[in-house]
């Protein structure tokens, strides 16, 4: 007998223009100093304890022992990064059978980066669980506007400068 799950799930899109090259848009998005920075819109303290390699895992961690169980499933370094999302991070402990009973073991989440115009074009596909779709359709623009400050030169004080600015208009 066939299991099969119904999900929610659905594949939402964000992209950025960044005025940098894709060599350092890659930098900025995998870098250990800088990911925690750009990552900090979903979750401060947010971090990812891998080595980038494809096949590798990856934990997406809030900091506090919460967050998600991946696996790289591709890297072309400068153009590409993919993960599948396997499982949680719940109290330091990894389980992956919630997410094969929900039905959400298996979602991607890619990070494709293009030159267009002598600047970098980013776009982002992640498979969304429709629970979650409205707090990633709203925080994936702050993500992206912190991530595009850091690549253009600017500090973290100058986007959070900026969300200031944007907020008392």
């Amino acid at each position: 007998m066939l299991n099969f799950k119904i999900t929610n799930m659905e594949r939402h899109q964000f992209k950025t223009t960044i005025n940098a090259p894709r060599e350092r848009v890659w930098e900025i998005l995998w870098g250990d100093e800088t990911y925690p920075q750009w990552t900090s819109a979903f979750a401060e303290g947010s971090r990812a304890e891998t080595d980038w390699k494809k096949g590798s895992k990856v934990l997406f961690t809030d900091g506090k022992g919460e967050g998600m169980v991946s696996v790289v499933t591709d890297n072309v370094p400068n153009e590409f990064m993919s993960f599948k999302h396997l499982g949680v991070l719940k109290n330091g402990k990894e389980d992956t059978e919630t997410a094969r009973e929900k039905g959400w073991s298996g979602a991607i989440e890619n990070y494709t980066l293009k030159t267009v115009k002598n600047q970098t074009e980013l776009t982002v596909d992640q498979d969304i669980e429709a629970d979650y779709k409205d707090y990633f359709l709203s925080t994936w623009p702050k993500a992206l506007e912190k991530l595009k400050a850091l690549a253009e030169g600017g500090a973290e004080q100058d986007v959070a400068a900026g969300e200031e600015s944007r907020a008392s208009r």
